[in-house]
């Protein structure tokens, strides 16, 4: 176990899903830390338009200012659809810029895009299935950008859930039938981006149903910053990637 504290801040947009890092920290005990802000998301709609706005700069610096006092180790910026709505290179700006308005070097920041892409990149799974709430045109830019991580994304289904507070409404059964209807047969994962899904409760039973890894949003946020802070140790009860000990198939400067 670790020997120090890890703090690792996440900036969070609205209200939805938020209770999960409370959990997560309960689960990952040791001292942990995960203290979380909330960011203004503007306009609570996952469309194009206000997902651009929501994940912008000013946005997010507003947050990092409360957070800062908390002196976190790794930032994370914890909303997957308004980090890949940018695309590869504008979601590496985003954690760039974040970086720098936290003061902290970049490979201390992140966002739950790219955390999805280095945790599907850890457990050396290629083939994915994509159990999304989102409309269908805002799935196809997270497929987009697992594939020029090097994904192939073989099911994707958007629900077709307008706003994040509507998703936090979903209880354990719908999300239990979300993961299990998107699976497919050749798929080595599943994945459910959205980081307005309560997901923490139930990591451990997705995967017993589906018989392979899950992941989801906030699971690979509080991963990924965990990771950057320089924490590896294996835990249970938080599904298949958090039993990782190490990280060797990570690709350096992918975020």
């Amino acid at each position: 176990m670790p020997d120090r504290t890890t703090c690792v801040g996440f900036l969070y947009p609205g209200f939805s899903a938020e209770d999960d890092y409370p959990r997560l920290e309960g689960l990952l005990g040791d001292g942990t830390r995960l203290p979380l802000v909330h960011t203004d998301m503007g306009e609570d709609a996952h469309r194009v338009d206000a997902l651009l706005e929501m994940g912008s700069t000013h946005r997010l610096a507003d947050g990092l200012t409360e957070l800062s006092r908390h002196r976190p180790d790794a930032v994370v910026w914890a909303c997957t659809s308004a980090s890949f709505i940018y695309g590869p290179d504008g979601a590496r700006r985003q954690v760039e810029e974040l970086a720098g308005a936290a003061g902290l070097p970049v490979t201390r920041a992140s966002s739950t895009s790219f955390a999805f892409a280095h945790a599907v990149q850890a457990l050396g799974v290629r083939r994915l299935a994509i159990a999304a709430t989102y409309p269908d045109d805002v799935a196809g830019y997270f497929v987009r950008f697992l594939e020029a991580a090097g994904a192939e994304v073989v099911q994707v289904s958007g629900r077709g859930i307008i706003t994040a507070a509507e998703v936090g409404t979903l209880s354990r059964d719908q999300v239990l039938d979300l993961a299990l209807s998107n699976d497919h047969p050749d798929a080595e994962a599943v994945l459910l981006p959205d980081t307005a899904l309560h997901t923490v409760a139930y990591l451990d039973e997705l995967e017993q149903a589906l018989g392979k890894p899950v992941l989801t949003a906030n699971q690979v946020s509080a991963w990924e910053g965990l990771r950057l802070a320089g924490d590896a140790e294996p835990r249970a009860g938080l599904g298949a990637l958090f039993l990782l000990a190490h990280h060797p198939r990570i690709t350096a400067g992918a975020a």
